[in-house]
């Protein structure tokens, strides 16, 4: 077998004591700060220990039975958001629990924030979760907007463990919160159950520069983990790359942790990129074998098609067409999560295996 190797060589990121200091105070610029500054001195003190010793996760527990070392200190946030995902789990399998939508505003526009204005991607929420509810279909709306306009609300980058190894990165994510470096407030921990506990997905985004906007796409990385993901991270003994390394090699599985859900895809833009964000989107989607509600369920175009951004909440009132889109691809997507509730339908490709070596 194939002895795992790992590469090091990287500058260092270390930082002295002193600019750790400044780069810390800048967080109380307020004015009103001026007054407490034998606090902050303590604060800064506390931070500075917990981030010299590296203390990502200071509030842990024994991971107990049903782990690869029923005795490594496994943290807090981990196992609450694990449980999390369980629950979930348990209630998309319950027959008896309502059939449930996870609809996701992709765009990050706010008018509680710098536009002043709500965008269009939420006008078209709004019409498909009304859609969803005509069909009796219970519904979760993930409002990424609120990235930029509540505070608290953060979705950290993923730091690609999956390029060290699949087993690296667990399901799910455990490289956040990391408080030694004021890494938390990390909404994807919630975010997890939502995905887990929905039949339906339907993401509706706006194009920024041919793409989804950054939040949308910082969700989309963080869910590589949902994509073959190690359910524990006792078997790497946390971020042990070597061990990761091996393990993979022994042979993985690469479980689909959001396999056989369906989905369904708006996008819209104002003068190009629309089909690439769309195909984008709905290829990332089938990569983790999430099923599409059909052609009806996929939709991109352009509201105000090379006409002024000032106008184009007026282009869109006028835009029957476009707005009955919007409502054709929920409803097809809730016949879909119907039909598969019911045993009518049936993705087409169960019992296909992936050729492809694990």
């Amino acid at each position: 077998m194939t002895e795992p190797d790992v590469r090091k060589g990287m500058p260092p990121v270390k930082l002295s004591r002193d600019e750790f200091e400044r780069r810390y105070r800048k967080r109380f610029a307020d004015p009103v700060f001026q007054s407490m500054q034998t606090e902050l001195a303590t604060i800064i003190a506390g931070a500075w220990d917990a981030y010299r010793h590296s203390r990502k996760a200071p509030v842990t527990r024994k991971a107990g039975p049903g782990f690869a070392d029923p005795d490594y200190d496994l943290a807090v946030d981990w196992l609450s958001a694990r449980d999390a995902i369980d629950e979930a789990q348990r209630r998309h399998d319950d027959p008896n629990e309502a059939p449930h939508i996870l609809l996701i505003n992709g765009s990050s526009r706010s008018e509680h924030t710098c536009p002043g204005e709500m965008s269009k991607s939420w006008r078209m929420v709004e019409i498909a979760e009304a859609a969803f509810r005509e069909m009796g279909l219970a519904v979760d709306v993930l409002d990424l907007s609120r990235l930029t306009s509540e505070f608290g609300r953060e979705i950290h980058p993923c730091k690609s463990c999956v390029s060290t190894s699949m087993a690296l990165c667990h399901w799910p994510c455990s490289c956040y919160p990391n408080y030694s470096l004021g890494q938390t407030d990390d909404w994807m921990n919630e975010i997890y159950p939502l995905w887990v506990r929905a039949h339906g997905i339907m993401i509706i985004s706006p194009v920024n520069w041919y793409q989804t906007p950054t939040g949308l796409k910082a969700m989309i990385d963080r869910l590589v983990c949902a994509d073959g993901g190690n359910l524990d991270p006792t078997s790497t003994h946390g971020k042990t790359a070597s061990e990761a390394k091996a393990l993979e090699l022994k042979g993985w599985p690469y479980p689909k942790h959001l396999r056989g859900r369906h989905f369904g895809i708006v996008v819209h833009g104002d003068s190009v990129g629309a089909e690439t964000c769309r195909r984008f989107l709905a290829d990332w989607l089938t990569d983790m074998e999430l099923i599409s509600a059909g052609g009806r369920a996929e939709i991109d175009g352009y509201v105000g098609y090379m006409k002024p951004y000032a106008t184009s909440h007026r282009d869109l009132d006028e835009d029957k067409a476009f707005q009955e889109q919007v409502r054709n691809v929920a409803q097809a997507l809730g016949a879909a999560v119907d039909l598969a509730r019911t045993g009518h339908l049936e993705d087409p490709g169960k019992g296909l295996e992936d050729p492809r070596p694990k």
